[in-house]
């Protein structure tokens, strides 16, 4: 069973950037497909996007489109997610996860919590104003 942990969460300024990693535990980290996601306080879970096995294939969704990217080295079994031009609505508790991919996946799947059966303990981000 595959282990997630993130890493990089912090207190920022409006405005600034962060980069958060998630470490795998398993050498087969290549074969899932991988997602970022979210929660304030108070508010339901959100995904922030998503990537394929292989790294050729990125999702994004809401807010986070052209602030947010998402990446993978599979050789490291790290998912990063670099976060610019963070807002004060960005104040969550961020997780990776990751699911077992399918072939006939779609964007909508990728993005969909639902479908992604280990996670990470999550790491707290804060952007002041």
């Amino acid at each position: 069973q595959i282990q997630l942990v993130e890493s990089g969460g912090g207190l920022v300024q409006a405005g600034g950037s962060l980069r958060l990693s998630c470490a795998a535990s398993e050498g087969t980290f290549s074969t899932y497909a991988m997602g970022w996601f979210r929660q304030a306080p108070g508010k339901e879970r959100e995904s922030i996007g998503s990537i394929n096995w292989s790294g050729s294939r990125t999702f994004y969704a809401g807010s986070a489109k052209s602030r947010f990217t998402i990446s993978r080295d599979n050789r490291k079994n790290t998912l990063n997610l670099q976060m610019n031009s963070l807002k004060p609505e960005d104040t969550a508790i961020y997780y990776c996860a990751a699911a077992e991919e399918k072939p006939y996946w779609v964007e909508s799947r990728y993005l969909n919590g639902n479908n992604y059966a280990y996670w990470g303990q999550g790491t707290q981000v804060t952007v002041s104003s």
